[in-house]
């Protein structure tokens, strides 16, 4: 990872954690009030009630919020997808996971929406390659002793994982892209384009 996209410096105690969570909403905030034109960090430390010098102590630069932020709100979004592939039940995996994904999507839209974006940029997507892993946990859930027959080959389970993603992924991004705002309505036909996949 590139200097200008890590973190200046680790947060050691409760208050520091505490500015760098504020600062990091901050991001978030002006990202979906202002948009890319308007996501400086000039604007950040403003928002966050702290100084240029404090945010700086933290991030050496605008890209280094980026990532931060994206992979805040993966985070998020993996820890429910992780809970979600815990479940006994395949089905029921498979239905808290796309849900997770909905929620995700659609609860600050705009956000996921500029942060998708800005994920595709070659810098910022090596710099996150490989913190979360949404495929293994559709693995996992794919794995389960009640899950169609055919998938106990690894490498049929493997691919339906990979495809299953994908599907997920793209309905989720256009629908967030379109604007939508109905969590359960898209988390249903996502659920009907991947039971119907594995069905096929």
């Amino acid at each position: 990872m590139s200097d200008a996209l890590s973190p200046r410096k680790a947060p050691r105690q409760r208050r520091s954690a505490h500015t760098v969570e504020a600062i990091l909403e901050a991001a978030a905030l002006v990202l979906e009030e202002e948009g890319l034109d308007g996501f400086n960090t000039n604007a950040i430390a403003r928002r966050a009630g702290a100084s240029i010098g404090t945010l700086y102590q933290y991030f050496p630069s605008k890209d280094a919020l980026t990532l931060a932020l994206l992979l805040r709100e993966e985070a998020k979004a993996h820890a429910q997808a992780a809970a979600a592939a815990a479940l006994p039940s395949w089905r029921d995996a498979l239905s808290a996971f796309i849900d997770a994904a909905a929620r995700q999507q659609l609860t600050r839209p705009n956000l996921a929406r500029l942060l998708d974006q800005e994920e595709e940029r070659p810098d910022i997507r090596a710099a996150k390659d490989g913190a979360h892993s949404f495929a293994d946990l559709l693995l996992i859930l794919l794995d389960k002793p009640d899950a169609p027959a055919d998938l106990r080959d690894p490498a049929r389970r493997a691919v339906a994982a990979a495809d299953l993603l994908t599907i997920i992924r793209a309905m989720v991004d256009a629908a967030g892209q379109r604007g939508e705002t109905d969590v359960p309505d898209l988390a249903r036909r996502v659920h009907a384009a991947a039971l119907g996949y594995l069905a096929a």
